[in-house]
């Protein structure tokens, strides 16, 4: 199925699929805000979305029902570090403001590791994959290396190393990414590649791939929003590495 037809049979003849709000707590006990996108029983797939600096779970309100549609369970996290899109405010980083928590991109792995344990016990019984936007990708490609039993697959949106200023190593990613096990998706604006190459290079294994646009692209997760004339090439790639999982 095209996926021009496959946005106008959801978003238009069909509607968007029916979503749940969930708080989870994070370690240090800021609430985690979620959204829920299940449309299938819990032995399908399950991917959880994380958002792009400055954003919140609202980058996926288009994306998710897509998912949904092609056979997967989602859940789109509220990270700590951000704020809002799609009209959509970032409730995480509220309860964390109101806890007083550091709020920079490093600080958003205690939410990311709730969000995937939530979705390990209650959730899913299948293949867990983790899908980051700018910052988080990164993060992503972190975790990926960092607990290779319980990820099956991680897609990174335009990462990089870019937590430096905050006090971590240069190849904070980079020496976690040298552990991925798991198939491995990255793709970016075209201009971008020199960002995350050199992470991509170290991953060790055969089942990895990338993807560059011929159009100049969009940075994270939103490349593949409908109002850029150029997602359909970014989701063809999406859809030929989320196929190894159904």
């Amino acid at each position: 199925m095209k996926l021009y037809f496959l946005v106008f049979f959801l978003l238009v003849g069909f509607g968007a699929l029916a979503s749940e709000t969930i708080k989870i707590k994070a370690s240090d006990g800021v609430e985690v805000t979620v959204d829920l996108h299940i449309a299938h029983p819990d032995t399908v797939p399950f991917i959880i979305l994380f958002h792009q600096a400055g954003w919140s779970r609202g980058e996926y309100q288009e994306i998710a029902p897509i998912l949904n549609q092609l056979g997967f369970n989602c859940m789109a996290v509220d990270q700590r570090s951000g704020n809002a899109v799609n009209d959509v405010q970032n409730q995480t980083f509220v309860s964390a403001r109101k806890l007083m928590k550091e709020t920079k991109y490093v600080n958003a792995l205690p939410d990311m590791n709730a969000a995937i344990d939530h979705a390990k016990i209650y959730l899913a019984k299948g293949d867990l994959i983790i899908w980051g936007s700018s910052y988080s990708s990164a993060l992503a490609l972190k975790i990926a290396g960092d607990r290779t039993g319980d990820i099956s697959g991680v897609l990174a949106f335009s990462p990089g190393e870019y937590f430096q200023s905050m006090g971590k190593p240069k190849d904070y990613i980079t020496s976690s990414a040298i552990k991925i096990e798991c198939p491995s998706f990255i793709t970016s604006a075209r201009s971008e590649k020199n960002s995350w190459w050199s992470i991509y290079e170290v991953i060790p294994t055969d089942t990895k791939s990338y993807y560059l646009p011929e159009t100049s692209g969009n940075h994270g997760s939103r490349a593949l929003w409908s109002k850029f004339t150029d997602s359909q090439g970014y989701w063809d790639a999406v859809i030929s590495f989320l196929n190894q999982y159904l």
